[in-house]
């Protein structure tokens, strides 16, 4: 990864997600967030299975990465990290956030999270840990009154850039045979024909 070469005492946001696929809604999201965060660097971090979707079958781990890098090709302050997929099974944030405090002690961590999930905060693996290490970051959803954060989390709303676009609308759409080209980046939309997915 690109953080590597930087110095630990930096400011890292972590995008978790299951970015099935990737959509212009979290491009800008990170762009938010870096710009009012400022942030040196923000990691999109594609879940292999998220404990709240257990129902669900993303696109395979190897699909979402390669959308993922097409679609944060040529910005240098966006990284992909396949650490989640690569350890399978239920991918869990304190995992995560471990591995992070574990390379960059000294970083500031913010953890950006949709607003439809800060009430579940505090139940989710190991909750105290996971307040105690990072700061959370509220995506909020367009019309959508503010979430306060549960105690003992920590951390603030975005203000920019909210999207009324999801995951699940752009796989309706493909399988519907409706474009979704101004939905996800240009290189994306092309990945997503050639390889017939989501139909």
């Amino acid at each position: 990864m690109a953080t590597e070469k930087w110095g630990v005492e930096m400011k890292l946001g972590l995008f978790g997600g299951s970015f099935d696929p990737v959509h212009l809604g979290h491009l800008l999201v990170a762009q938010a967030a870096r710009e009012e965060l400022g942030l040196d660097s923000i990691c999109f971090i594609p879940a292999a299975q998220s404990p709240f979707k257990m129902d669900a079958q993303p696109a395979s781990a190897e699909v979402r990465l390669r959308l993922l890098r097409f679609a944060l090709a040529g910005f240098s302050w966006a990284e992909v990290d396949a650490q989640e997929t690569t350890r399978a099974g239920v991918s869990y944030t304190i995992d995560t956030v471990r591995e992070y405090v574990r390379r960059f002690p000294a970083a500031e961590l913010y953890w950006l999270i949709g607003a439809d999930h800060v009430a579940m905060l505090p139940t989710w693996r190991e909750a105290a840990e996971l307040a105690r290490l990072v700061e959370f970051v509220v995506i909020p959803r367009p019309g959508d009154v503010e979430v306060p954060l549960p105690l003992p989390f920590r951390g603030r709303t975005l203000r920019g850039f909210p999207l009324g676009v999801s995951s699940s609308q752009i796989r309706a759409r493909v399988k519907a045979g409706l474009p979704v080209d101004f939905l996800v980046p240009p290189a994306v939309a092309e990945a997503i024909r050639n390889s017939r997915l989501y139909l």
